[in-house]
């Protein structure tokens, strides 16, 4: 049977929300990434959402104007059939922030792209039911720049 929005975050989930909060989006990808792949109901779009919101994030910190736009759409696109709240995510607040930084890159443009304040990326919340959430990882080392995407 496959999860729903109801049951409780997988630890995986968590660990890649970890990840997100953290600014660590590769690592947000990759830990994401692995859930999404093995799950074959419609919950592995709530994976895929954040972690392309994630991937959006990470494009715009590292100046990918194109990519930034395409993925904060696609992941918003696939997160708001599960708002408000998935699996104790709150989703509204991440959607909207999404949008508001999609609109702000607009705005700026390609060869401003570079102004965009980093430090006002949102962080994804978590409903604390009975939910443990894992120890925040350690941040990536500076300049750390994976390889792909």
């Amino acid at each position: 049977m496959s999860p729903t929005c109801l049951d409780s975050p997988p630890a995986a989930l968590l660990a890649g929300i970890a990840e997100f909060n953290e600014g660590a989006y590769f690592e947000c990808h990759e830990t994401l990434e692995a859930i999404w792949m093995h799950e074959p109901g419609s919950i592995r779009r709530l994976y895929q959402g954040i972690l392309q919101i994630g991937v959006g994030f990470y494009h715009l910190r590292n100046g990918n104007y194109r990519g930034t736009l395409n993925l904060l759409a696609s992941g918003v696109a696939y997160l708001q059939p599960f708002a408000p709240r998935c699996m104790g995510v709150e989703l509204t607040p991440l959607i909207d922030a999404a949008q508001v930084v999609r609109a702000q890159v607009v705005e700026l443009g390609p060869s401003r792209l570079h102004e965009f304040d980093l430090m006002t990326l949102p962080k994804i919340s978590v409903a604390m039911t009975s939910v443990a959430l894992p120890p925040e990882p350690a941040s990536a080392a500076a300049g750390e720049r994976p390889g792909h995407w």
